[in-house]
């Protein structure tokens, strides 16, 4: 089938790669030219594991095109979908729908025949009427009908989750608009359910889904806090929770709070829907609300680590976006965390395998450095904030050896507190103890073992003279 994309983001150029690899002959349109170009010229604009090198096949075997020509893109097309932004609105949070009512009045423009118009952005209930509307606006002849198809892609995973999905939902209350969804799908059979639903139902379902997964991420979070107050294990906690089939063990890892393209911006957008149907979700509030005060707490947290202040200190902070496999820092706890150490007195020096470009345009005065050993060099203290592989399995000898003092926060738990301990460093975590005292705890980097402290509680060092000028008040 002869399907055009609305959009070549996240969510427009993986459904559009996905559905050329399954066979269909798929044109993705943009109005950005260079982007375009770019795509045409093999030019991700975003980072996704395997994506371009699906993209180049299929481009190579004719399945897959890209134009900023709608009409173009449309003709003899027996779908269009769109995939375009649906960012929060800075006034009250609600999904901005702009892109998506353009996208729609295009279509209507563009029309010549029967075709679904599929909305794969992710969108509050009630949009495609609204999309109806505008349609039957805009060209009251047009056989178009409108469907609701949520993705349910996961940044990093996302080829995976397209071609070998949990389930597939459909929303549409037009029998012909299901014959053709189940001809879009019909490769998926015997793979997954593919649920047919009301259209309004399939918007929520999307919704409902991730503000779930929000609250879980923070149910476990929660749990990491009463672990550090009465001396239990939360990696051990989770694991006994995630073995009751009705629980699972996925969104379970504690860390410094859930970030991300969806889940901040989908759980506001819940809610607000819910406020304007005069229901009260209040289960939903209080994880937006207590996700926001974790990535604060995340910054108070390394403070702690370090003795009480960061004041005139170097902090080391590894991996940046919100999660691996990205090089998505939208909502990503990186910032609030560097931004608060920096307010208090940090130089902030930082590593990410993909994001530190998108970094460089949220963060000012970062060092952004090309490896994670480079990015420790006389460090008071490094900071785990994403569990990239590289840094899942660092050399902690040398990582300790070129730091000007041994102290490590990890907050996505990747290291074990002993393994740690062992190597010489000072250690805190997430839901387990951190060390007593850790700001004064020496470890492998012989120039550690040069500090001495005067009876004033300043420090000296001995035995370097090229140290002797660097001493800084000890925390009581």
């Amino acid at each position: 089938m002869r399907i055009a994309i609305v959009g070549t983001g996240y969510v427009g150029l993986v459904t559009g790669t996905c559905l050329a690899e399954l066979g269909h002959e798929v044109t993705c349109v943009d109005t950005d030219a260079a982007k375009i170009l770019g795509l045409k010229q093999g030019v991700m604009p975003i980072y996704e594991p395997g994506l371009a090198e699906l993209v180049a096949a299929n481009a190579a075997a004719g399945r897959l095109a890209f134009t900023t020509e709608l009409g173009q893109a449309m003709a003899g097309s027996g779908a269009i979908f769109i995939a375009v932004g649906t960012p929060a609105r800075a006034s009250d949070g609600q999904a901005d729908l702009g892109f998506v009512h353009a996208a729609a009045r295009q279509i209507a423009a563009n029309a010549t025949g029967f075709a679904l118009v599929v909305t794969k952005s992710t969108v509050p209930v009630g949009t495609g009427d609204t999309i109806e509307r505008i349609i039957a606006t805009a060209r009251p002849d047009a056989d178009l009908v409108v469907v609701s198809n949520p993705e349910f892609l996961r940044e990093g995973t996302a080829i995976a989750d397209f071609l070998k999905p949990d389930r597939i939902v459909v929303g549409t209350e037009d029998a012909r608009a299901r014959a053709v969804m189940a001809e879009i799908y019909r490769p998926f059979e015997d793979i997954c359910p593919v649920l047919m639903t009301g259209r309004r139902t399939a918007e929520l379902i999307k919704y409902a889904a991730n503000a779930f997964l929000a609250t879980k991420i923070t149910f476990i979070n929660e749990m990491a806090n009463l672990c550090e107050g009465v001396g239990a294990d939360i990696g051990s906690v989770a694991i006994g929770m995630g073995l009751d089939h009705r629980i699972g063990r996925s969104f379970l890892n504690a860390g410094p709070g859930y970030g991300g393209s969806c889940f901040p911006k989908d759980t506001v957008a819940l809610l607000r829907t819910a406020q304007d149907h005069g229901v009260t979700l209040r289960l939903v509030e209080d994880t937006i609300a207590v996700n926001d005060a974790r990535k604060r707490a995340m910054a108070r947290r390394v403070v702690s680590a370090a003795g009480g202040t960061v004041a005139g200190r170097t902090i080391a902070v590894l991996g940046l976006t919100f999660k691996p496999d990205t090089d998505d820092m939208r909502e990503a706890p990186s910032v609030a965390l560097i931004e608060t150490l920096q307010r208090q007195g940090a130089t902030i020096r930082a590593y990410d395998p993909a994001g530190m470009e998108n970094a460089a345009r949220m963060l000012d005065d970062v060092a952004f450095l090309n490896d994670p050993y480079t990015c420790v060099k006389d460090a008071d203290a490094v900071v785990l904030m994403t569990e990239w592989a590289e840094l899942t399995r660092l050399d902690l000898d040398r990582l300790g050896s070129r730091m000007r003092r041994p102290v490590f926060i990890d907050l996505r738990n990747v290291y074990a507190p002993a393994l740690l301990e062992r190597h010489g460093f000072a250690h805190a975590g997430i839901g387990h103890p951190p060390t007593a005292t850790p700001w004064t705890r020496r470890g492998p980097d012989r120039r550690a073992a040069l500090l001495r402290t005067r009876p004033d509680g300043t420090e000296r060092r001995t035995g370097d003279r090229r140290h002797r000028a660097q001493e800084a008040p000890l925390p009581a």
